[in-house]
């Protein structure tokens, strides 16, 4: 409510919101490319990743970033 009686409010919750979406897009992007670089992956595994990234996005993310090892080809 305090947003809609203040217009610049609203303009920079908007800004705030387009802004974590093209964030939240790159994480997904760069969690496909790294499972697609990895070497140490079968080909059922990266299906498996990539399914589970694009159909439950919020867990699939956060359990890749968690399960893969350390030294991935995300920092090679």
């Amino acid at each position: 409510m305090l947003a809609y009686s203040f217009p610049l409010l609203n303009v920079a919750w908007s800004i705030f919101t387009i802004f974590a979406f093209v964030l939240w897009i790159y994480l997904i992007a760069m969690v496909l490319g790294d499972n697609f670089r990895r070497t140490d992956h079968s080909g059922l595994a990266k299906a498996g990743w990539t399914v589970l990234v694009i159909c439950l996005p919020l867990l699939g993310v956060l359990v890749y970033m968690i399960a893969r090892p350390a030294g991935g080809a995300m920092y090679a």
